[in-house]
């Protein structure tokens, strides 16, 4: 071993090396003996043993070992990946659990380890946009777009354009939805584009924007319709979605008429798709109706038959209880809302007013 055939002195000399790039002894003394035994180095200083004169031989293998223990420590403190998923992971979990703060210590650590880490960026964006801390959110956000892979930059870029949306910041969140939409066209994926398009056109129509709202989600359908080899089913549930739009922005400009008409055909084409995944938005559409209709307790109604896990559902519901005079039960759906921790456009449009009214305001 070199350690005996160097002789005791040097030998303290090579493992003081290693201590020199560690604050822990033991841990150096590990490495070192890891250092040592790597058969190429030795198989270098040993055959050298036989041409080299000591005072030679004595450095470079110091060398060796010392550039040895250096890679070896540097492995040793590299974050693990893992290590930062396993943090991410569990801020995920608190999050949903409602626990912000919580999960936004995890990821400060998770970014302390990784620095660049898309998860952890991401994750803190969407925390602090359920905490309102909506500036230093797309803080996050800013850095989650820039470091994000190729196959999650859209999915970065989306997420930003919500943070936006709970500002009400149509024009912002347009330009992130915009960019997502584009990279999908130019990737001919057209049927995740018009995904795009009908979420933006959303933003736009509950953010007050009636025009543009209609715009994007003719351009949604339209887009769709450029996928090739459409099966009947899917041209049919694309009516359906365009039907569905329609009897929506109908609604909002206060044409009963026409809302009612393209209910009908909403469910024509509904039935036409046979889609059981998709029945749970027809009541979401005829409660959506009645209540800017100003029919209520029909909305209420409606609305219960819904999926109950939207929280824009429960706001349009709360808000049903309110105009009916029952502030009670209005309070309830408030608090529904509230108890929704997912970061999409729903709750981006429904937690800001359950906060505020849940508030006073």
């Amino acid at each position: 071993m070199l350690w005996e055939g160097t002789g005791k002195q040097e030998g303290i000399g090579l493992l003081l090396v290693c201590r020199q790039h560690t604050n822990n002894p033991h841990s150096a003394d590990d490495i070192f003996r890891n250092a040592i035994a790597l058969p190429l180095i030795f198989s270098a200083i040993i055959v050298g043993m036989a041409s080299f004169n000591r005072g030679i031989l004595i450095p470079v293998a110091t060398l060796v070992v010392g550039v040895t223990c250096i890679g070896q420590v540097a492995r040793a403190q590299a974050p693990s990946s893992d290590d930062v998923q396993a943090l991410v992971k569990q801020g995920q979990k608190l999050n949903s659990e409602g626990k912000q703060d919580e999960a936004l210590k995890l990821y400060k650590q998770a970014l302390e380890k990784s620095p660049n880490s898309y998860e952890a960026h991401l994750e803190s964006g969407v925390a602090l946009d359920l905490k309102g801390d909506y500036a230093a959110a797309r803080e996050h956000l800013k850095k989650a777009i820039e470091v994000a892979p190729a196959d999650q930059k859209n999915r970065a870029l989306r997420v930003m354009a919500f943070s936006y949306v709970f500002e009400r910041n149509t024009a912002e969140a347009e330009k992130y939805e915009k960019q997502a939409f584009d990279a999908l066209i130019a990737k001919s994926d057209f049927e995740a584009a018009a995904g795009v398009a009908n979420e933006l056109a959303r933003i736009k129509l509950e953010s007050g924007d009636i025009d543009g709202a209609a715009n994007w989600y003719k351009t949604g359908y339209d887009t769709a319709m450029r996928k090739t080899e459409m099966k009947d089913a899917d041209k049919n549930l694309w009516s359906f979605r365009w039907a569905h739009a329609q009897a929506r922005i109908a609604a909002r400009r206060g044409q009963r008429d026409e809302a009612q008409k393209q209910v009908a055909a909403a469910k024509a084409a509904l039935e036409k798709a046979n889609n059981p995944d998709q029945a749970q938005f027809f009541p979401y559409l005829t409660g959506y109706v009645a209540f800017y209709s100003g029919d209520y307790k029909t909305a209420i109604t409606e609305l219960h038959k819904a999926s109950q896990d939207d929280p824009f559902i429960l706001l349009l519901i709360a808000q049903s209880w309110e105009k009916t005079g029952d502030a009670m039960r209005a309070k309830e759906y408030y608090g529904k809302v509230m108890a929704n921790n997912g970061h999409g456009p729903t709750n981006a449009f429904a937690r800001p007013v359950a906060r505020t009214k849940l508030a006073g305001g």
